[in-house]
């Protein structure tokens, strides 16, 4: 029992610091390897012609980027 709950204060400890950290830099949690965009590839699919539902998440993509205030 003393080793589980010395577990879950260390964890508990990780969980911690990594919220304040996420609290001062204001910075999302990424990926070291940077996706599948610094490998050049634009989607996750490399078909040339993409199914109904893709084109429809495209479409409300641009449709979200034209309307964005930056």
């Amino acid at each position: 029992m003393k080793i589980f709950l010395l577990t879950l204060a260390l964890l508990l400890v990780v969980f911690v610091a990594m919220s304040i950290g996420y609290l001062i830099k204001k910075k999302s949690i990424a990926g070291s390897c940077g996706g599948l965009g610094a490998l050049g590839i634009e989607k996750a699919c490399n078909c040339d012609n993409p199914c109904d539902k893709r084109k429809e998440r495209m479409a409300k993509e641009e449709e979200w980027k034209q309307n964005q205030i930056v």
